[in-house]
């Protein structure tokens, strides 16, 4: 950091702006202190389902709830930011997400659903804005800067189960409160990379010049529909895993709640590392070569997985979680780059739909389950991934310089 507060740009030897890796550790950071609060809310739902005699509809109620109000506000503040930029708008999302991680430490049942819904809206501010520094303190590598950023929350999402089997599920709801710590650091280191937001917004405008977009309006339009089709088929699957696949272990292999938190945690990690390799990858070889394998190779393992032992179980979650998670930071790049200069736009959409489609999957799914049985669930998810056949309609992109 500079003495201002703002972060050093990196220049290549080409003098363009090379990866500010600084910026991109500290909202990476701030993810997985983001990410980490908001894992608490489905971590501790046996907990909650206990303690108020909830039944599978009203804990995907909650879920859906807070994804939804993340999912219809980020596509806004996307949009609103690429005009209006806020620099600071990122510690004040990370404030309401503090007020409802203290209210979730106290709420009952219907409150739990405004405390859902302020973490929601903390992350709606959260997503679109950070990932936005992360591309232009990206240097070019659009790819690497999406993964490294994106690997912070699914770092998170896999340590919220685990912090939340040996704090909050032995000591009880009241707990939570005590992660509010994790969330005022964030706030903190938040602030700082504002400065350096500030700073680097204006130095980008004296030099910024628009761009069209790369394609025709007609194929810009497909390849989002297709792109938002494998969102939802990635999304839809993981709310599977996400919100219920403790309770699957549980019933079907009689696991304690902590043990089948634990098995959550190696599926989240294998997500988390997925993600990180996905968009270097797609640096590489092309990010249309990683959406084909991402969702479409899953498909194969998803089938097994609901009449696989324990053991295979948990094998097949994680080759799940490396091939399914490595899709999004390429899905998300390869949108940005079919609309250039809508960075918090495509962001915010994508983000939006993601949370979205795991909101309405963890509803859909906790009524399917109340009616037809948690195993049930996963004989039909397994077929999701055959949406990813959909990838061959999606054009071949030009490299596009970084903006």
């Amino acid at each position: 950091m500079n003495a201002d507060g703002s972060a050093r740009i990196l220049t290549n030897e080409n003098g363009e702006a090379g990866t500010a890796l600084r910026v991109l550790a500290a909202v990476s950071f701030c993810h997985f202190l983001n990410d980490l609060i908001q894992a608490m809310l489905p971590a501790i739902y046996p907990l909650l389902k206990a303690n108020y005699a909830l039944d599978f509809a009203q804990i995907g109620l909650i879920t859906l709830v807070f994804q939804l109000t993340a999912s219809l506000l980020q596509p806004v503040v996307g949009t609103y930011t690429d005009r209006n930029p806020l620099p600071y708008s990122l510690a004040i999302g990370m404030g309401c997400t503090l007020l409802g991680l203290l209210l979730l430490a106290r709420a009952a049942y219907p409150l739990l659903l405004l405390a859902a819904a302020m973490i929601g809206t903390g992350s709606s501010v959260f997503h679109p804005e950070s990932s936005r520094i992360a591309r232009l303190a990206s240097g070019g590598r659009h790819g690497f800067a999406q993964s490294f950023f994106q690997v912070g929350g699914n770092l998170g999402t896999a340590a919220g189960p685990l912090l939340a089997a040996f704090i909050v599920l032995p000591n009880g709801q009241a707990s939570v409160a005590w992660f509010g710590v994790a969330a005022l650091i964030a706030i903190t280191l938040l602030v700082r990379v504002g400065g350096w937001y500030k700073t680097h917004r204006i130095a980008r405008a004296r030099t910024h010049v628009a761009q069209a977009p790369a394609l025709p309006r007609q194929k810009i339009v497909l390849a989002i529909s297709v792109l938002l089709a494998l969102i939802f088929s990635k999304y839809f699957y993981l709310a599977s895993l996400n919100t219920y696949y403790t309770f699957y272990l549980m019933e079907r292999f009689a696991l304690t709640a902590q043990d089948a938190q634990f098995h959550l945690f190696l599926f989240l990690g294998s997500v988390a590392l997925g993600t990180l390799v996905g968009g270097p990858v797609g640096d590489r070889i092309g990010r249309k070569y990683v959406i084909w394998v991402s969702i479409l190779g899953v498909l194969p393992f998803t089938l097994a997985l609901p009449h696989a032992n324990l053991f295979w179980t948990s094998v097949l979650t994680i080759v799940i979680g490396l091939i399914l998670s490595s899709a999004f930071s390429a899905i998300l790049v390869y949108a940005q780059e079919l609309l250039p200069g809508k960075v918090g736009m495509i962001a915010g959409l994508f983000f939006g739909f993601a949370f979205g489609m795991g909101g309405l999957g963890a509803a859909l799914l906790g009524q399917l389950a109340d009616v037809k049985g948690i195993e049930f669930v996963y004989q039909i998810c397994a077929y999701l991934p055959a949406i990813g056949l959909l990838a061959v309609f999606l054009p071949n992109l030009r490299r596009l310089p970084a903006n």
